[in-house]
């Protein structure tokens, strides 16, 4: 990685955790400038505009939250512990960080900014399709029963999830999301073979 690729870097991660906290409209240059030390020149030498800024930290924070449910997903040997390994790590999304970048950023775009709206769309997919591929390989591999609507079972979870996420960042505690993952794991335990 060479000096340039190096401070892109930087700043993206500088920058990542205060607009996913403050959203992209109330993130201002100067909250950038502050977590990073860097003049407005320096930022702008490296980006086009704070757009691109917030679109390259979208994609920082949902690689990075991708990278670690896939690796919660990996450890597991069977359907059910790769999909409560899933679990685990979604109740693990730090609050404190603001949460998941889906919702955020897929919250502030759904009617401001088109360009980031289709990120959202394609990381809510992948999302679901992670699910999916989890119900999947347990159907075909005999451990969930076959009249498992693997489709609708992943969308109803993410959706939950998501929502929980959401419930647990405003009431500042996670006892609905306990009380949604257990159904979740609940609903999944009644489509084991």
């Amino acid at each position: 990685m060479n000096k340039a690729e190096r401070t892109r870097r930087f700043i993206i991660e500088k920058s990542a955790t205060i607009i996913n906290k403050k959203g992209m409209a109330a993130t201002s240059l100067s909250d950038i400038m502050e977590a990073t030390k860097l003049t407005k020149g320096g930022i702008y030498g490296n980006f086009e505009n704070k757009d691109e800024i917030c679109k390259e930290s979208f994609f920082y924070l949902t690689t990075s939250l991708a990278n670690s449910l896939d690796r919660a997903v990996v450890q597991g040997r069977t359907a059910k512990e790769k999909l409560f390994n899933l679990i685990e790590a979604y109740k693990n999304i730090k609050t404190e960080d603001g949460g998941c970048p889906l919702l955020n950023f897929g919250t502030e775009a759904d009617d401001t900014n088109d360009s980031i709206k289709e990120y959202v769309k394609k990381g809510i997919r992948s999302a679901q399709k992670r699910i999916f591929n989890i119900l999947s390989d347990g159907i075909e591999d005999g451990e969930l029963r076959a009249d498992l609507n693997a489709k609708n079972f992943s969308v109803k979870t993410f959706a939950m999830i998501e929502g929980a996420i959401l419930c647990s960042k405003v009431l500042e505690t996670n006892e609905q999301m306990n009380i949604i993952m257990d159904s979740i794991k609940s609903d999944f335990e009644s489509y084991l073979v």
